[in-house]
């Protein structure tokens, strides 16, 4: 076992040598040989007591040995050649290898007087601002400065002879000792990272440790040189910035106030503190604004998230999602009113705090809080809540560092709130804006029976801009729409609204499905353009534009690349109705191609829009599939059919604004219709009137008869006088008497008001007068004027 110190640094070497319980020589170091001059195998398993100079070798074995663990003092020697020498010794028990107890002896000897320049390096390495000690090939300690004997909480004699293990039981040790193994064997410098708590610290502390060889002027190997650094503040600093890279990653990863608010306790703990709170302020529930001016007084929060190092958190005062109010002057008013706050619990704040609010000061003493931070949650000028950090089983209490890395983790936590929250205010008012533009009620019409689903997204894109409207048309008919406008929010909704509002403006003068997409196309061109000039845009719409008429029980559909529509025939089949799918509106300026179709009586119609079908999961065509196989289920009626396809389509949470508009198809019957087919002869009129007055009896109007008779004059005579052949009549008992002349000519008639001694002019102005609602629609082959008066009272 050997072992030299460098001799130009203190000039003192550490002879040691081990021995069995029975005081028999097991080991011999260097340093021993050349203090007593015998070599290791003249003198290993000989009795120790041959090298006692003075005493008989039961009076040394005893004094040193009986009934100790550990002795120092000096001793006599007897040198190889002879001569006696003294030494001071220090022995301590050790365990070798096999579990057999022994015992270890080492001596520290001066050779010769130092010079001026050694006792500055001495004194350097005993003064050295860091750890410094000396271990010799067996990895035993030779030297230790004072800071080593500060780390140890041992003096350096005491230390002598003992390795690191010894020393320090931790397994770090074990580590460092590793560490200078390998710089033994390969005379390459080590650095280490640790982090430990040394004896009679009540925290742990980071150390970078340096291990270098000692070589003498043959460039061998004789001992290491231990350094060790205090790196707990450039540790603690590396620790906070990973803690604030981590939050920067993991805090905000939805737009759900809850969950940024969990996201925030799971940092914290347990790497802040071992208790975190957060409360929000109740304005955030219902997405409002926030209050204006100081918060004072009483304050009510509502709970958004804790965590805790103990399960359950049962620190908490309140749950989550409960509401608590905390009184004026308490920690949480005084940090909305004057920012960040670091407590040291003391009695003295208890009792303060116990007359405030007994029972978070009584949770305070039961799990016995030491320390408090307490952050507000403000950004851009709004405040939304408090944050509070606590101790109670850490043993260190915050300090300005710990509030200030407390401050930075709400302050990011504060951001993506706030961005929760105007995400939320946007989503409400796009939501009420939606429900206000989307219609609230509809109709009731002879046409079809319909029946519509709405659902908005569930996801943090927001709420998009689908809508659906049915439109009342002349002669019984109905339209049926379902739209898509690309983007979400507000501007989607807007966008949907003023959709909605030109299809039913446009529907209004009974344009057919693609001429009225086309004039559709047309003006979202022109309200793009106006929006972005340079250069115009789209707004990327879809629509799908239906016209049914229960007289003929046809339907003409037109597309502006909307998803097809499918029907479901009476005995339950579906299919899907192939519809010419035009460019969405806005991206072009050709005309669009109208299908027409007959649905059978209690045919379903189904309308709808791409997120029913569509998903990330989920193709298109497969969606399709779903769709009719979820259509052609027999239910007992259309609500509870609208039900089926959600419920068998969609996910809990649909990825994308769905809109579904179900409509059953009816049909108007002979019993309820009246044609005429009438000659270009002014003569028949008069005879057309009558026949017209004989249904009216028959369907029992006897009080529309003067009324229709007027009508049907003025019509038909204007037809025959104006219009091209053939000329039709046409009487339709629905809601309304209604009323309808046609011809083949597309010259529109316009109502002005006749001069006292103008002989025509005042037929239009009669029908308007005497009807409820008149109008013209133009066809593929002429035109319509119609009339309606109202049987509600009949």
């Amino acid at each position: 076992m050997s072992s030299v110190v460098n001799e130009p640094l203190d000039m003192v070497y550490l002879a040691t040598a081990t021995m069995d319980s029975h005081g028999v020589v097991t080991g011999w170091s260097e340093g021993a040989q050349r203090l007593l001059g015998y070599r290791p195998e003249e003198i290993v398993g000989r009795a120790v007591t041959e090298l006692w100079a003075g005493e008989t070798a039961a009076e040394a074995v005893g004094r040193c040995l009986a009934g100790r663990s550990r002795w120092s003092g000096r001793v006599g020697l007897c040198h190889r050649d002879g001569h006696r020498m003294e030494a001071e010794a220090l022995a301590h028990r050790v365990v070798e290898d096999g579990g057999a107890t022994g015992w270890l002896l080492a001596s520290a000897v001066a050779r010769e007087p130092r010079s001026p320049e050694a006792d500055a390096a001495v004194e350097a390495f005993t003064q050295a601002p860091c750890v410094l000690a000396v271990f010799d090939t067996d990895l035993r300690l030779v030297r230790a400065n004072a800071e080593m004997e500060a780390a140890a909480a041992v003096t350096e004699d005491r230390m002598r002879g003992m390795r690191l293990v010894e020393l320090l039981s931790h397994p770090e040790s074990d580590q460092a000792e590793e560490g200078m193994r390998r710089v033994l064997e390969s005379g390459e410098r080590q650095v280490l990272e640790a982090y430990l708590r040394v004896p009679g610290e009540s925290r742990g502390h980071a150390w970078t440790i340096s291990l270098a060889p000692l070589k003498d002027r043959t460039d061998r190997v004789y001992g290491v040189c231990f350094a060790a650094y205090d790196t707990t503040r450039r540790h603690q600093a590396q620790e906070r910035l990973l803690l604030l890279n981590e939050a920067g990653k993991r805090i905000g990863s939805t737009l759900d106030l809850a969950h940024v608010a969990h996201e925030l306790a799971d940092v914290a703990v347990p790497r802040v503190a071992d208790f975190v709170g957060v409360d929000l302020l109740t304005f955030l529930d219902q997405g409002e604004e926030p209050p204006s001016g100081p918060l004072s007084g009483p304050i009510t929060m509502r709970r958004a998230a804790h965590r805790s190092v103990l399960p359950g958190t049962p620190e908490a005062v309140a749950d989550v999602g409960e509401l608590d109010t905390h009184p004026e002057s308490s920690p949480s008013a005084e940090c909305l009113a004057d920012g960040a706050i670091l407590y040291q619990v003391t009695d003295e704040l208890m009792v303060r705090w116990e007359a405030l609010d007994p029972v978070r000061a009584a949770r305070i003493r039961e799990y016995g809080i030491h320390s408090e931070l307490v952050v507000p949650m403000r950004t851009r000028g709004v405040t939304l809540g408090v944050v509070f950090f606590a101790r109670h089983r850490t043993p260190v209490p915050f300090d300005e560092d710990d509030l200030l890395l407390a401050e930075e983790i709400t302050a990011r936590a504060a951001v993506c709130v706030d961005n929760a929250r105007r995400y939320k205010r946007e989503r409400m008012t796009a939501r009420a804006l939606q429900r206000n533009l989307l219609p609230r009620r509809l109709p009731d019409l002879a046409a079809v029976e319909v029946t519509s689903r709405y659902l908005p997204s569930e996801t943090w894109a927001g709420v998009g801009g689908d809508w659906f409207d049915v439109i009342p048309l002349s002669g019984a008919r109905a339209a049926l729409v379902v739209g898509d406008t690309t983007g979400r929010g507000v501007e989607a909704s807007a966008t949907m609204g003023r959709l909605r509002s030109a299809i039913r403006t446009l529907a209004d003068i009974d344009l057919p499905p693609g001429e009225l997409l086309t004039h559709l196309a047309d003006l979202v061109t022109r309200l793009a353009a106006e929006d972005d000039p340079e250069p115009p845009g789209a707004t990327g719409a879809t629509c799908l534009y239906a016209v049914y008429d229960p007289v003929s029980r046809h339907c003409t559909l037109a597309s502006a690349g909307h998803p097809p529509p499918v029907v479901v025939t009476p005995d339950g089949s579906a299919d899907i109705i192939d519809v010419p799918k035009g460019p969405p509106l806005g991206l072009s300026t050709l005309p669009f191609e109208a299908v027409e179709t007959e649905l059978s009586e209690s045919s379903v119609l189904a309308l709808y829009t791409d997120g029913l079908v569509e998903g990330q999961d989920r193709a298109i065509d497969e969606g399709l599939e779903a769709l009719c196989e979820a259509l052609a289920q027999p239910g007992p009626s259309l609500d509870a059919l609208g039900d089926t396809v959600l419920r068998t389509l969609l996910p809990a949470r649909p990825e994308d604004d769905v809109a579904l508009l179900l409509a059953r198809a009816r049909a108007l019957g002979p019993d309820r219709v009246a044609t005429w087919e009438i000659p270009p002869e002014p003569a028949v009129v008069s005879r057309i009137r009558q026949e017209a007055t004989a249904r009216l009896m028959d369907w029992g109007l006897e009080k529309l008869v003067l009324t229709t008779e007027l009508v049907v004059s003025e019509l038909v005579t204007n037809a025959i006088r104006y219009g091209r052949p053939p000329i039709r009549l046409r009487l339709i008992r629905d809601r309304a008497l209604i009323c309808e002349v046609s011809d083949f000519s597309s010259t529109a008639p316009h109502l002005r008001r006749a001069r006292a001694l103008d002989e025509g002019g005042r037929g239009l102005f009669l029908v308007a007068q005497l009807a409820q609602r008149w109008g013209t629609r133009l066809e593929v082959h002429g035109k319509t004027i119609w009339a309606e008066q109202d049987l509600s009272d009949d």
